[in-house]
């Protein structure tokens, strides 16, 4: 207990820092006019699949997305993300449990941000660290599998609280799971209220148009009303 003021006291040194370089990054971003998206959730939810999905998509609707991946070991996700035929880097964090903003910007040496309209970060697997690290992105959306329970929003509320978008995934297993959609839906507006939700599907495609069609309306607000 002695040492608790000064644990306290370097883990706000090191958020202030994060938080004053998520800033600047930020900034980065508006004036590369790139819209940053970071993906949080708990391992085995299927980010990887829906973002492959959405990177696919988006690029056939002649888009230019990006994503940075993080995962503690192995390139597994970015290969697999890369197929997508979207430019894909790897962050390895050997056993840190979220991604920085310090992270990201190393992560950015010779890419011309100018050249994208959407960059995805794939946040390291986990429902507790990744709330209290800004990256800079520009929306933070937690993913919820059916797979998982209705009662993840009350275990940790603090990333759905954070959260500007929360996405239902793997929902055609929902039957199986016997997920119980409504209660979902009730324990997420429980931690934030008002939060919009979607309920999707990468396998089959259920609600993804209703993701793209979010994704195209940040990018029209942020151009300033204009088509993309």
């Amino acid at each position: 207990m002695t040492h608790q003021p000064r644990i306290l006291e370097v883990r706000t040194k090191i958020l202030k820092k994060n938080d004053e370089l998520a800033r600047d990054l930020r900034e980065r971003f508006q004036r590369a006019g790139v819209l940053v998206v970071n993906l949080v959730s708990s391992p085995g939810t299927g980010k990887t699949a829906f973002l492959q999905r959405t990177l696919t998509e988006l690029l056939s609707a002649c888009l230019r997305p990006a994503a940075i991946v993080g995962d503690l070991e192995t390139d597994n996700d970015a290969r697999r993300l890369a197929t997508s035929g979207a430019p894909v880097r790897q962050i390895m964090t050997h056993g840190c449990c979220h991604l920085e903003a310090e992270m990201i910007e190393q992560h950015l040496d010779d890419w011309d941000l100018s050249k994208l309209d959407l960059l995805f970060i794939e946040n390291v697997g986990n429902l507790v660290c990744p709330a209290s690290w800004d990256l800079g992105e520009s929306l933070r959306v937690v993913l919820l599998s059916v797979t998982e329970g209705e009662d993840k929003p009350l275990k940790y509320p603090g990333l759905f609280n954070t959260a500007d978008l929360a996405v239902i995934t793997k929902c055609d297993l929902a039957e199986a799971c016997e997920f119980d959609r409504a209660k979902a839906r009730d324990n997420i507006h429980a931690v934030r209220p008002g939060l919009t939700i979607l309920e999707t599907s990468a396998k089959r495609g259920d609600g993804m148009d209703q993701w793209y069609r979010l994704l195209h309306g940040e990018l029209a607000h942020r151009s300033g009303g204009k088509s993309t």
